[in-house]
């Protein structure tokens, strides 16, 4: 089993002959695995989430991540548009302020409903969040859960208490997430980035009711189609797991939504017009993939 160090592993790699020092790659780093340094880009973190972001926005051809193989975007039937809807896609974890106008998010969530379900029961709920100030109680929110957390974690007889847990919840978020979430925090309050929405101007969080027989898998089809059909309007769009793991938590933020208790949220998307540019396609990692009776 991969363990956080293989996931993370740094393969980017900067030719410092190309790079001019503009500082996009920076920007767009997620993990904050470079930094400007004497003038030109460098590898500074020791985490790197392989996103392929920085490489992208590289106008000068500069970076290389070395793990994500150029062959993931070779396809051999599928059209060059299709290719292009699939592969421009990204994660938007820098959102320009711009407004979402409501007919969009109304088709998004229409977008949403056209994806298959277990039996087709269709038993999935949308809840739109239209606009900053509510993304951003929507966030205050999640904030004030993870900075309880983070408190109540920094307990060692709670940490070993949770080793008895499957999956040692408490301990492992303590270990791999608490500094991030609380850096994050942090420059928040400092008034810097708000890295939870990442600064979005709306939010659809998809929940299911009881009954459905694939709950799980039906939302997270419908999260797709969303993804895919904001990319086409010309809209980012970015997954925000923190906001889920804290509503199934504190049940008192997904009150606050109006969504009701017998629906249980399955994801929380951000949706805004980027302010990242990118130049090629992205990448991923290279999957394993077999097929039955080959050896």
């Amino acid at each position: 089993m991969p363990t956080r160090a293989d996931l993370r592993r740094v393969t980017t790699v900067i030719d410092p002959d190309l790079c001019t020092g503009c500082g996009r790659c920076v920007t767009v780093c997620p993990a904050d695995t470079l930094s400007l340094v004497g003038g030109k880009a460098r590898v500074t973190g020791a985490e790197s989430l392989s996103c392929g972001h920085c490489e992208a926005a590289c106008p000068e051809g500069a970076i290389r991540v070395n793990g994500t193989p150029a062959d993931t975007l070779a396809f051999e039937t599928v059209a060059v548009g299709d290719e292009a809807v699939m592969g421009s896609r990204r994660s938007c974890r820098r959102f320009a302020p711009d407004p979402v106008d409501p007919v969009v998010l109304a088709d998004l969530v229409r977008a949403g409903t056209l994806a298959p379900s277990g039996t087709n029961c269709q038993l999935w709920t949308f809840t739109v969040v239209p606009d900053r100030p509510r993304v951003e109680a929507f966030a205050n929110r999640v904030a004030d859960f993870f900075k309880l957390l983070n408190r109540v974690t920094d307990f060692r007889a709670v940490r070993l208490a949770s080793r008895l847990a499957p999956g040692d919840p408490l301990g492992s978020y303590h270990r791999d997430y608490k500094p991030s979430v609380q850096e994050a925090l942090a420059e928040w309050a400092r008034g810097g980035r708000e890295r939870l929405f990442h600064g979005a101007p709306a939010a659809i969080v998809i929940a299911t009711r009881r009954g459905a027989t694939t709950a799980t898998e039906d939302a997270l089809l419908a999260s797709q189609n969303i993804l895919l059909a904001a990319h086409a309007l010309g809209y980012g769009t970015c997954l925000i797991g923190f906001a889920v793991s804290a509503m199934h938590s504190d049940p008192r933020i997904q009150k606050s939504l109006g969504i009701p208790k017998d629906e249980k949220v399955r994801a929380v998307i951000a949706v805004g017009r980027s302010a990242e540019r990118y130049l090629k396609l992205a990448r991923r990692k290279r999957a394993v993939v077999r097929t039955v009776g080959r050896v």
